[in-house]
């Protein structure tokens, strides 16, 4: 088993409010769907970093909207 940190995370109640509901939706812990999102943010920024770009598309009509990431 791999060496594990805690730490305290403040969020506000609008943001436990959507991380209790992305749990709830995916049937996961929230500590699941937290680092999820940190894998997810790290690709994102790998990706970048190589010059790619991050769009979102409309699956029926087909538009394209880049997600721009600071």
């Amino acid at each position: 088993m791999t060496d594990r940190k805690t730490m305290t995370l403040n969020l506000t109640k609008a943001e436990m409010k959507a991380l209790d509901s992305l749990a709830q939706q995916k049937d996961l812990t929230k500590t699941a769907i937290l680092r999820q999102a940190l894998r997810l943010y790290q690709l994102v920024e790998v990706r970048l970093a190589e010059g790619g770009k991050l769009f979102f598309e409309h699956e029926h009509k087909k538009e394209k909207a880049e997600l721009m990431v600071l």
